[in-house]
């Protein structure tokens, strides 16, 4: 049993690290990490307070970005007036999505530099055409992967 809760506590910070690498807030990834392992599913505030040793304002402000981000989502606790999380069923679908627009945006400012330099020599213009290809490859491709994974899941 011990040595289970250190592979679940290793875990839970392998995820937090990656959500730092990415950006984003540790705690956010310690709350997800702890979500996508635990037992029962859905977590009470309280209950991701203890077990990540953190306070109730981290908590909240973390589970917000998170449900944003359609990682999570809120659901009723058994505890009248308090509220649970869980991970939300196809949350990195929704991630992933919300990604794109983001890459797709970028491909927009990549499209307008480009403009931009027109008249500019090759070499000037080729940080900013990789940049434009990459994210137009990324565009074209990445939304027909998604449909797949959401059709091998079931979800509509």
């Amino acid at each position: 049993m011990a040595e289970n809760y250190y592979e679940a506590k290793h875990f839970i910070e392998d995820i937090s690290l990656y959500f730092e690498q990415m950006g984003l807030p540790r705690m956010a990834g310690r709350i997800l990490g702890e979500l996508l392992i635990s037992d029962p599913p859905e977590q009470s505030m309280n209950d991701l307070c203890e077990v990540l040793q953190a306070s109730k304002s981290s908590i909240s402000t973390n589970t917000r970005l998170l449900d944003e981000m359609g990682l999570i989502e809120r659901v009723p606790a058994p505890q009248p007036r308090q509220v649970a999380f869980r991970f939300a069923e196809g949350g990195w679908l929704v991630f992933m999505r919300m990604r794109l627009r983001l890459m797709a945006s970028l491909h927009q400012i990549a499209e307008h530099g480009l403009e931009l330099l027109q008249d500019e020599p090759p070499e000037l213009r080729a940080r900013l055409q990789e940049a434009h290809d990459m994210f137009s490859l990324i565009e074209d491709e990445l939304p027909a992967l998604l449909r797949r994974i959401e059709e091998q899941r079931g979800i509509t």
